[in-house]
């Protein structure tokens, strides 16, 4: 069997491995499931909000938005008024872990689609966000996961070979896109089995994967 490389650095990606993002989960309990259906069936909410994570700005992204879809104008612009209540709560195991593979020396990256001005709202939240040795935020790079070109542009600006790379995400497509290019990965379905990785890696004993 081929013998694994030295992971180096891990890559977090943020949303549903640091902090929740359940807009879903938000209107059930703003309007109401029936009335959430209905929108979300109607109107391509995601997609707009991978204009933003693109580098659309975020204000005039969702008031454009909403101006062409005056039916369901006031919960699209909930998106804007109550992000931060959308983007909810933190992870508290994942940022522990985050925390203690810094505190062994271990570089942190983050690469996650996210909006420049919702991530400026995220830093005001979780200092966290503060803490990663590197920063690749896709409305700063102006393209999102899983197109190649973004894991490229972090491989050319950290200088790390693929396969010394641990990225963690809740995206099978973006783990998908990492593996084609050599990265080790690791599909994060809760902080339990990515503490285990983490220990089985070597990069953290048990009791620092608490």
């Amino acid at each position: 069997m081929p013998v694994t490389a030295a992971i180096k650095a891990v890559v977090f990606d943020i949303g549903n491995v640091l902090i929740e993002w359940q807009p879903e989960r938000f209107y059930d309990a703003t309007v109401g499931e029936a009335r959430r259906r209905a929108m979300f069936a109607a109107l391509d909410l995601h997609g707009m909000n991978d204009g933003v994570d693109r580098g659309d700005h975020f204000h005039d992204a969702v008031t454009a938005f909403a101006a062409l879809n005056p039916d369901f104008h006031a919960e699209i612009m909930m998106w804007h008024d109550n992000w931060a209540d959308m983007a909810s709560p933190a992870i508290p195991h994942a940022v522990r872990l985050l925390r203690a593979l810094r505190a062994n020396d271990v570089p942190c990256f983050a690469l996650s689609n996210f909006g420049i001005q919702t991530f400026e709202i995220a830093e005001g939240r979780y200092d966290f966000l503060h803490e990663f040795d590197r920063r690749y935020i896709s409305g700063h790079m102006g393209v999102i996961k899983p197109d190649v070109a973004i894991y490229q542009m972090l491989e050319d600006d950290c200088g790390m070979a693929p396969g010394n790379l641990l990225f963690t995400d809740d995206r099978i497509d973006n783990i998908r896109a990492a593996n084609a290019r050599g990265w080790q990965t690791h599909l994060f379905d809760g902080p339990t089995a990515f503490a285990d990785r983490l220990v089985a890696e070597g990069l953290l004993t048990p009791e620092q994967a608490q």
